[in-house]
């Protein structure tokens, strides 16, 4: 697969976009907000991390309760960050597998964890956009492998 550097750089930028909105603080909403538009319509979200059905929503359904719970004050000191990722792509279409690393405090306690992301997207005229993204938490008998 042939890709080009700046293209890279462009779906790379998103996945840190994309990560990088969930942090608390005032400007939380305004960044999940902003986040809609490196969706396409009819994207969707999947988590499964250890549920018996995995969650899938779409774009507003997954965003609208991050924007509360980031808002309301019972999460704080909240990050997420990509940690390490490959990108492929083929002409207009691309993907990011990766594994990210989130650290905050509910309701008072501290906590860290980590996991694997995977995002789909596609090029439009306006640049990269996200169609799908999965995702899978660390958890007991699941670990992602260290180098």
């Amino acid at each position: 697969m042939t890709s080009r550097p700046e293209d890279v750089a462009a779906v790379r930028a998103v996945v840190e976009t994309f990560l990088g909105a969930f942090v608390d603080g005032p400007d939380s909403v305004d960044r999940l907000d902003a986040l809609r538009a490196l969706f396409v319509p009819g994207a969707i979200v999947v988590a499964t991390c250890g549920r018996p059905e995995p969650a899938v929503y779409d774009v507003d359904g997954f965003i609208t309760p991050r924007q509360e719970l980031l808002a309301g004050g019972s999460l704080t000191e909240f990050t997420e960050w990509p940690e390490s990722g490959r990108v492929e792509m083929f002409g207009d279409i691309a993907h990011w597998f990766g594994s990210y690393s989130k650290s905050g405090t509910q309701d008072g306690e501290a906590f860290t964890g980590r996991g694997m992301k995977s995002m789909q997207l596609v090029r439009f005229p306006e640049g990269w956009r996200i169609s799908a993204i999965a995702w899978d938490d660390e958890r007991e008998g699941l670990t992602i492998d260290q180098p």
